[in-house]
């Protein structure tokens, strides 16, 4: 059976919609959201699709269920910071507004990067210094340089364990996959 992705897609964009609040709100939000098992009926990806996802982090990435079941898994290990850097640096680079393009350059900015922020991302000093002096005048570029680590992060340690988890084994075995991973 395969998976046509509109509520994942919905899930998607919801929660692209929640980063711009502030944490106390997207924790809230969280906390008062139905749980994946309330869904009337989750639809199952294709198994092929998600043996797919196990190839390797860009094929993952480039496919939206792929997205939203190793962002599953990710808040399931309240990790999920890095994925969703990743996403809004991927959003980010197609914005052509000047205007828009330093408005979501500080939000990010205010969101993963700055020092204490509310998902911050493991980036060094340099790079988190690069960035804020960027803000000035951000180019579509300007966090390519953080994105690339935050990518190299999640390769070399988010993606392996979510590939060898059950909840991924459960995927690639036609289970019932995306609404099933929850925290523990």
């Amino acid at each position: 059976m395969d998976f046509c992705c509109e509520e994942a897609s919905e899930d998607l964009d919801k929660t692209k919609r929640l980063l711009h609040k502030p944490w106390k709100s997207r924790l809230h939000n969280f906390l008062n959201s139905p749980s994946p098992h309330s869904k009337k009926k989750m639809h199952r990806q294709s198994v092929k699709e998600a043996k797919q996802w196990g190839q390797s982090l860009e094929k993952l990435l480039n496919h939206k269920c792929g997205q939203v079941a190793f962002r599953v898994f990710l808040k399931s290990e309240f990790c999920e910071e890095n994925l969703e850097f990743w996403l809004a640096c991927e959003e980010f680079k197609s914005i052509t507004s000047p205007e828009k393009l330093a408005w979501k350059a500080a939000s990010i900015y205010e969101e993963f990067i700055q020092s204490d922020s509310p998902m911050e991302v493991n980036v060094d000093y340099h790079t988190r210094d690069t960035i804020a002096q960027s803000l000035h005048k951000p180019t579509p570029s300007c966090f390519d340089g953080a994105q690339r680590k935050v990518c190299s992060l999640m390769e070399n340690d988010a993606y392996p364990r979510f590939i060898q988890s059950d909840y991924y084994k459960d995927l690639c075995a036609g289970g019932r996959g995306l609404g099933k991973h929850t925290r523990t």
